[in-house]
């Protein structure tokens, strides 16, 4: 295996605000304290929706603008996101683009045949979940319950035939949780082997309070001395934000006590109004609180002014508080706020979910359903061994951890955080992470130029053929 340093690019689809697109930003950040040289090649990156150091120079971003929209009216979302990939990676194939020694790709496979035929180079797959139990579908008990009629199961078939026989030709594929690789293992049945698994890791040293600016307006927006329940999400309906709301609206009745009428409930998470899930979430998720007869704000930082569904009802001082495109700075503060309580990380059979880990880092402990990758970072039982609460995601059961959550005595709670940054910092920093991928892709440097077979020719000039149509018509 080599050891020396590589020149390596990342290919990813969005870059904007996202636990995959965390996931990218500090691998890269992680691969450049090691030595090497990192790019990264994106078909979308909007500097006001994006992590800092995707703006700040911190790391090289080149956003390669495709002619091709996101969907059609609405549909053909997985099409078109094929499309996009491909017209990326030509900008990586001409003669006159740089050379990488690996590439390193995630979310969609479709590029990999076309860097492995023609630019003649490993690659390296990371796998967050299959696309195929994401897209209009939902993994459930190991299932795959999907939306839709006969057309639909028509137009997925071939997507996810493409999805398959192009992950296939990965030099190595990766996996964000022991969860995600079992599942792939099953669904990918022409793949004969399991993924390594690399959990996600983050830059532990973001999340110490003396790198918050409480003088930062950013911060300020979102500061308060109530005590606060924290949810970090995108505003996306998988997410399931209105456990959050349901469960605290429950705690408010059962606690029959004044002193938690001051508890308030912070949203926060990526918003983009271009995608009609973000916003009928948002709204959906305000119906939910004014049904609840909770008052609540809506709010964005300086670097982000997207519109946002009327809010007629807005308080001052509300019961929940909707943070849209949360900047760094706004994320470490609420994670690491002495008047944070807890954590509510509502979505299920979530692949990995960074935010629980970043919790745990700064000494939040966290209430997470009992089902995929938080059942891999969140330690439950035994009780003095706890970092947080699995439960089943239904109200009921997470409105009484609210309870026992607000009730902590100091003692427990500072034992409980102690536990958590401990467990952060051995198993998920950001080091570790980088190290266990530097080894991945040093393994698939090592294994040379790509001999390219006929098979392979056959199979990206045939794909080549299809894209070609599909541009045609648009």
């Amino acid at each position: 295996m080599s050891s020396g340093k590589l020149r390596i690019a990342f290919i990813h689809p969005d870059l904007g605000i996202g636990g995959a697109e965390r996931l990218v930003v500090d691998a890269a950040v992680g691969l450049q304290k090691l030595g090497h040289e990192v790019d990264i090649y994106t078909s979308y990156h909007d500097p006001t929706h994006c992590f800092d150091e995707t703006r700040d120079g911190t790391l090289q971003v080149h956003h390669v603008v495709p002619p091709l929209p996101r969907s059609l009216k609405g549909k053909f979302h997985i099409l078109f996101s094929h499309a996009r990939q491909l017209h990326l990676t030509t900008h990586l194939l001409w003669r006159s683009a740089p050379k990488y020694d690996v590439y390193f790709v995630d979310q969609l496979s479709t590029c990999i045949p076309f860097l492995r035929g023609v630019a003649r180079t490993r690659v390296v797959f990371y796998c967050h979940f299959p696309d195929k139990l994401l897209a209009d579908g939902a993994y459930v008990e190991g299932k795959i319950r999907r939306k839709g009629g006969v057309l639909k199961r028509i137009y997925r078939f071939p997507m996810d035939w493409l999805e398959e026989i192009t992950t296939r030709q990965a030099d190595i594929i990766l996996a964000n949780s022991a969860f995600t690789a079992r599942v792939f293992k099953a669904h990918f049945s022409t793949i004969a082997y399991e993924p390594k698994v690399v959990h996600p890791g983050i830059n532990l040293a973001a999340y110490e309070v003396a790198t918050v600016d409480t003088q930062d307006p950013d911060v300020v927006q979102v500061a308060s001395n109530r005590p606060t329940l924290l949810s970090l999400n995108r505003f996306e309906k998988k997410k399931n934000a209105a456990l959050a709301i349901e469960s605290f609206a429950l705690l408010r009745k059962k606690s029959g006590s004044a002193r938690f009428e001051d508890v308030r409930l912070v949203i926060a998470g990526g918003y983009d109004p271009r995608l009609e899930d973000n916003m009928m979430t948002l709204v959906g998720l305000i119906d939910r609180a004014k049904a609840h007869l909770l008052s609540y704000n809506i709010v964005q930082p300086s670097g982000s002014r997207v519109n946002v569904p009327p809010a007629p009802q807005m308080s001052d001082t509300p019961d929940v508080l909707f943070l849209l495109n949360f900047t760094t700075a706004q994320r470490s503060a609420l994670l690491s706020a002495p008047s944070t309580l807890a954590l509510l990380y509502t979505p299920e059979n979530e692949h990995f979910g960074i935010g629980p880990v970043e919790a745990m880092a700064c000494g939040l402990p966290v209430l997470a359903c009992n089902s995929g990758g938080p059942t891999e970072s969140v330690v439950d039982q035994p009780a003095d061994a706890r970092t947080g609460w699995l439960r089943p995601p239904e109200p009921e059961a997470w409105a009484e951890v609210l309870l026992e959550i607000v009730d902590l005595a100091e003692g427990e709670k500072a034992a409980l955080a102690e536990r958590a940054r401990r467990r952060a910092k051995e198993h998920f920093g950001m080091d570790a992470m980088a190290k266990s991928l530097e080894t991945a892709l040093q393994e698939a440097a090592s294994l040379g130029t790509v001999s390219v077979t006929h098979g392979l020719l056959i199979f990206w000039a045939v794909i080549a053929v299809l894209v070609a149509l599909v541009l045609r018509l648009f």
